[in-house]
This record gives C-alpha cells, sequence and structure tokens, in this order.
C-alpha cells in the first residue's frame, strides 16, 4: 500500500508537469499562428485557437489543476513517508518530496513550456482542454487572483480618499507581470552615434537630441558598440579628434522577454542607466532606460524639457488620437474592450495587422465596431493613430 501511495503520487507529479509545460507554452502561443495551422488541417492547432479565445480563464484554471495535482502528490507521499520514516528522516524524506515536486512539476516544465510554445501546446491540446474544464469548475469554490485585484481597483471607498494608494498598488501588481518589450523605446525611435563619429559631432547630438547616454553604432543598428555618456564629451582631456568608439563605456545587453523588476533591481545593483533590448535573433529590439522603468511602476515622470505629444489626446465625438506606440493593454483600459494583445503588442502592431501591409496616410480599417485610422504614417511606420466608433 505504501509503494502504490508512492506511485500514484510520482504519477500526480508527473500530471502537473504536464499541465504546467501545456499551460505555460499555450499562453505564448499567437492566436494567429495556431489558427493559420488550423486552417492547414491541424485539428489539435483548431483547439489551441478555440482556448486562445478566452485567455482570461486560462491561467487561473490550470493553475487550479496543476496546484491541486501537486498538493495531492505532496500529501500521498508525507502519507506514505509517515509509514517507513519518522523522526528527523521523516522530516528529511518530507522536504526531499516538496523539493522533488516542485522542480519536477513546477520549474522544469515551466521552462520547457516557454522554449517551445507552439509545439507542446499542440501536442498537449487535449490535456489543455480538459484541464481548462477542470479548473473552471474548481475555481468556482474558491477566491482567484482576479477577484484579488478586483477587490483592490474597486474598494469600498466612496469618497476617493485611498485613490492614489489603490492606483499605485495596482501599478505594482502589473509591474510585476511586464516585459521589457513593452516598456522599451523600439529601435526605430533610437537616437545614435556612429562609431566613427568625432567628439564634436556627437556633442552637436547630445546637445541638439538633449541626451545624457546614447548608443554608439558600428555597421548598423544592429551592431552597438557601447554607450557614449554626455560627460565624457565634457571632458577638457578628451580632444575633438577622438571618436566615439574611443570615448564610449561598454554597453549593457538585455533580452526582450525579461521582466522590468528584474531588470529594474539588476540595474540598481549594476548602477546602470540604459540597457539595450535583444531580440531573440541577437538583433536590436530597441533600448530601455532606467526611467523607463520607473515611469512604469509610478507613471510619467516629465521635465521642464521635454515636449512630446501626450500619448493619448481625446478628440471630439468619443474619438482619440493615440501614439502607435501605446500598449494594447492601456488602449484596451481606455476603451474598456478586449483587443487581441496576443498577437500585437502596440496599436501601431494592431494597425499593421489589420492592414495585412503598410498603411497609407489617413486609411482606415474596422475592428470590432471601431475604426482605427492611419493619421500618421512615417515611411514605414505608424507613429499616430485614430481611434473613433
Amino acid at each position: 500500500m505504501t509503494y502504490a501511495a508512492l506511485s500514484v503520487a510520482i504519477l500526480f507529479t508527473i500530471l502537473a508537469a504536464a499541465v504546467r509545460a501545456a499551460g505555460a507554452s499555450l499562453v505564448r502561443t499567437p492566436r494567429a499562428e495556431a489558427l493559420h495551422a488550423a486552417a492547414e488541417g491541424n485539428e489539435r492547432a483548431a483547439t489551441v485557437a478555440a482556448l486562445l479565445d478566452d485567455r482570461p480563464r486560462l491561467q487561473p484554471a490550470l493553475g487550479m489543476v496543476h496546484s491541486l495535482l501537486l498538493v495531492l502528490a505532496v500529501l500521498l507521499g508525507t502519507w506514505a513517508f509517515s509509514a517507513i520514516y519518522s523522526g528527523w528522516q521523516l522530516l528529511g524524506a518530507c522536504i526531499g518530496l516538496a523539493a522533488f515536486a516542485v522542480f519536477i512539476g513546477d520549474i522544469v516544465p515551466r521552462e520547457a513550456g516557454r522554449r517551445r510554445p507552439a509545439t507542446l501546446a499542440y501536442r498537449f491540446s487535449g490535456l489543455l482542454r480538459a484541464g481548462v474544464t477542470l479548473g473552471d469548475a474548481a475555481a468556482d469554490l474558491v477566491q482567484d487572483e482576479d477577484e484579488d485585484e478586483a477587490a483592490i481597483e474597486n474598494p469600498d471607498d466612496p469618497d476617493g480618499d485611498h485613490a492614489e494608494e489603490v492606483e499605485l498598488i495596482s501599478s505594482v501588481l502589473e509591474f510585476t507581470d511586464t516585459i521589457v518589450r513593452e516598456v522599451m523605446v523600439p529601435r526605430p525611435d533610437m537616437i545614435t552615434v556612429p562609431g566613427d563619429a568625432d567628439a564634436e559631432k556627437a556633442r552637436t547630438v547630445v546637445v541638439d537630441e538633449g541626451r545624457s547616454r546614447i548608443p554608439v553604432t558600428g555597421e548598423g543598428t544592429d551592431d552597438i558598440l557601447g554607450i557614449l555618456y554626455a560627460r565624457e564629451l565634457l571632458d577638457h582631456s578628451a580632444g575633438a579628434s577622438r571618436t566615439c568608439a574611443q570615448l564610449m563605456r561598454q554597453a549593457y545587453f538585455v533580452p526582450e522577454t525579461k521582466r522590468v523588476s528584474d531588470l529594474l533591481r539588476e540595474m540598481q545593483a549594476n548602477r546602470v542607466h540604459m540597457a539595450i533590448v535583444i531580440d531573440e535573433f541577437g538583433g536590436t529590439a530597441g533600448l530601455v532606460t532606467i526611467e523607463d522603468l520607473i515611469e512604469e511602476l509610478v507613471g510619467e515622470i516629465a521635465d521642464e524639457y521635454d515636449v512630446e505629444e501626450p500619448m493619448i489626446t481625446p478628440l471630439a465625438d468619443d474619438a482619440y488620437l493615440i501614439d502607435a506606440r501605446l500598449a494594447i493593454d492601456d488602449l484596451e483600459d481606455l476603451l474598456g474592450v478586449d483587443l487581441p494583445d496576443a498577437e500585437w503588442d502596440t496599436v501601431g502592431g494592431l494597425v499593421l495587422g489589420l492592414a495585412g501591409r503598410i498603411p497609407r496616410e489617413g486609411e482606415s480599417f474596422e475592428y470590432d465596431g471601431r475604426m482605427f485610422t492611419a493619421e500618421r504614417v512615417q515611411g514605414r511606420r505608424i507613429s499616430r493613430v485614430r481611434v473613433s466608433s
């Protein structure tokens, strides 16, 4: 009986690992990719696409099933060990069991799911469907994370005395889930100087653009050599004949999928103020400063030199003029609608997706009863979008 219980505990741990890997892969699979595979006859991809239609319920449901399986595995294992060991031996066995359950049932499969999203999602499509169904039923019996956040966003405070505190708490909750790609300055908006440029040219760029740090490039934006600090240019010992490559400092590179909360701690510990963001292919995706990260937490920090257009400008007839870099999540909050944020991160990306090409300036596209107009197009980039009912 004891060994049977241990066998069942191991089985539950394996099932928990499968659910964890499947869930991690599912939430990272673009719905557009699943729909494309389904159109080519992949039935499992069709199941995945159907599940992705209702993203908000996926993580609570699968998380419920995963947690339940791990708890059952640990309880069964503990009961079995109690019949074999006692005292300190029992304590050591239970600690080892818990570590095994967490490592094999959570950490390893989570990383596997992140590395091979679509492949594992399709392979475990049946398990995912069953897990979501069971998790939905179990979630009705407990208070989930969404209810906790709803309580924070809608406190019993009719006078609004704690509105600022509530907003800050909500920002902290969102901050822990935000990745660098969502807050970075994209590559087309980066101000750079070539490595072979002389110090005088760099001074001109620093003054004209109002920057204290500028990336130095080699053969192109994908070839970031380092970071040039404005104070290095003001050093009287650095003659105008010296090049930017001779004056620059080493750049700090981070992946675009890194969590901003982790990056903020790293930048504080290493005393780094600017990081170059790279994509999965090693190319430059953009840059991020410590100010960008702090603004994500506490809101926009403006000074007397900031003259940028606002991200959102209200217009007549319930319309808005929006910076194309605005995150889809922020647009959803503004309009009170659900948009396909799995496929695109920004409003500009959404318009590009609706158009299927580079839109012409003034061209409009309809989605979910709203019109998205490419108000300003600069080359191949959309910079401003008009959203109207």
